[in-house]
């Protein structure tokens, strides 16, 4: 076994796998790790500490090497690939300053809005973002920190995402690819470099320029493994970490999502629909088009906070007996709960469900709507609404993103634990009115993550090669065209002007939500 591999590992909220890819797309080790879980010192806050991540990064490596050591040698290169909008206070040693912020957190700073220039801010409001715009100076966390904690800002070198604390604590060196940098942060996502006092968006996203990281192109070579992380982990000194991207990227390019025909539907925590184009596009706007993996590219996505996470809503709080159930059969619960969504009609007898179970870009105020119950509903028609629901948010993303990119979209592939059921999968298709193709893997960001790895050493000499030799299509599902017309009239008639019609009413729940801190 001389084959070259990449070792790649995926660092997702509250696990760490750490894979080894070799060039036919074939994951042949993989251990897991997972982490302790995030902790909330209030309500609505998640916080970690990085020490846990590091911890769990040694720990997988050497599980996998304990496992699968035989291949070892053959490791050419490291790739990381994260979760995204995550960022890390870190000190000039590179550790830590205070736990790390979580995705999920919502905590809000207060946010000066007047801080912002009055030019920008006139431009704000000439285009209708003035209350996008004061929302997310609000849910910058690094405007968080500055108000609530000075002390912690001030011990602050550098502030980078998670993937830039991996990337310190393999090389030592400050610095991340441009395809990582997805969240409230000052990247110019056009421009790939960070913002000036000059950009607009630079006042919301403030951190000053000398807390920032040196950027380079993804495919390049971020440095190399210290003999302190050799020791820790077990990998060997001097290979190169190659940079590559973050989760939803890597995810697309492990699925093949390299053409304008093409296009890439996660079914994670976080719901997405990603584009790939060679001209800069924003999906919505204020929304950014992110820098793909791929050179010369750019992601046109949105992303649905809280997708495939409220499938896990409902098994904790309406399928306590299936848990048991699929413990006793020894195969996961959505396993289970797969042949309930055959027993619901499309449609789900008249209930339609908008998944704002959190803030979105354009709807800050949206809150998670059911609406249409009658006698005839039960636990499973929620479930499966919330499935469809979930699709018609992508699908209604899907229309936007295409309308302003004009790309003429033949086949969406899959990836995401919603993915692994063929009855989801079947679901998107008639829903979208398009064929749906699965890959050969699962894991699919690790796929795209060691991509970049093989083209940088030279085993590829494209990033298309790569793809060409590397992701297999494995299964497609065909829409029905007569199911396809009755979920259309559903999105047209019912979903598409919901959150108009209920926005209202939204602003008005959420000033009179009771705050908990007000109760004697």
């Amino acid at each position: 076994m001389n084959e070259p591999l990449i070792l790649t590992f995926d660092c997702g909220t509250q696990s760490i796998r750490c894979t080894f890819v070799n060039k036919k797309g074939e994951i042949i080790g993989m251990a897991t790790q997972r982490c302790k879980p995030y902790f909330s010192l209030k309500r609505g806050y998640a916080e970690q500490y990085g020490e846990v991540y590091e911890q769990a990064i040694c720990d997988v490596s050497k599980k996998l090497k304990e496992t699968h050591g035989r291949y070892w040698d053959n490791i050419i290169a490291v790739t990381t690939t994260s979760v995204r909008d995550t960022c890390v206070c870190l000190d000039k040693d590179g550790k830590p300053v205070r736990p790390i912020i979580m995705w999920l957190d919502q905590r809000e700073a207060a946010f000066d809005y007047k801080q912002v220039p009055a030019f920008y801010r006139f431009l704000f409001r000439l285009v209708g973002m003035t209350e996008t715009a004061k929302m997310q100076g609000k849910l910058t966390m690094s405007n968080w920190i500055r108000e609530n904690e000075p002390e912690n800002w001030a011990k602050t070198y550098k502030y980078v995402t998670i993937s830039g604390y991996f990337n310190h604590m393999m090389t030592g060196k400050f610095i991340d690819s441009k395809a990582c940098q997805i969240g409230h942060i000052p990247y110019h996502y056009k421009k790939r470099r960070w913002k000036t006092k000059r950009d607009m968006q630079y006042r919301i996203f403030n951190v000053e320029p000398e807390k920032l990281c040196d950027l380079v192109e993804p495919g390049e070579i971020l440095g190399y493994i210290t003999k302190e992380f050799s020791e820790k982990s077990g990998i060997k000194e001097g290979l190169p970490l190659i940079a590559t991207g973050a989760d939803k990227g890597c995810e697309a390019l492990g699925c093949g999502v390299v053409s304008p025909d093409t296009v890439s539907i996660s079914f994670g925590t976080q719901s997405t629909v990603q584009f790939v184009t060679e001209k800069y596009v924003t999906p919505e706007p204020f929304l950014p088009s992110y820098t793909a993996v791929m050179p010369n590219q750019y992601n046109p996505e949105i992303q649905i906070y809280r997708g495939y996470w409220m499938v896990s809503w409902f098994i904790e709080e309406f399928a306590k007996y299936e848990v048991e159930e699929a413990k006793k059969q020894n195969v996961s619960v959505e396993q289970l709960l797969d042949k309930h969504l055959h027993e619901i009609p499309p449609g789900c007898d008249g209930l339609v469900l908008q998944p704002l179970w959190a803030p979105m870009l354009r709807s800050p105020e949206g809150r998670g709507t059911i609406i249409g119950f009658n006698h005839v509903h039960t636990k499973w028609h929620l479930y499966r609404a919330i499935i469809e629901g979930i699709n018609y948010a992508l699908l209604d993303a899907f229309k936007k993103i295409q309308r302003r990119v004009k790309n003429k979209i033949k086949k969406i592939i899959v990836s995401g634990g919603g993915s692994k059921s063929d009855y989801v999968c079947q679901m998107t298709a008639d829903m979208f009115g398009l064929p749906v193709t699965r890959v050969q893997t699962w894991e699919t960001s690790s796929l795209g993550s060691s991509m970049a790895g093989f083209v940088a050493m030279g085993e590829f000499d494209s990033f298309g090669e790569a793809v060409k030799e590397m992701v297999h299509y494995r299964d497609t599902f065909t829409p029905d065209g007569k199911i396809h017309g009755y979920y259309d009239d559903i999105y047209n008639g019912v979903y598409k002007d919901l959150y108009k019609k209920l926005r209202p009413a939204y602003l008005n729940l959420k000033k009179c939500v009771w705050d908990k801190s007000e109760i004697v």
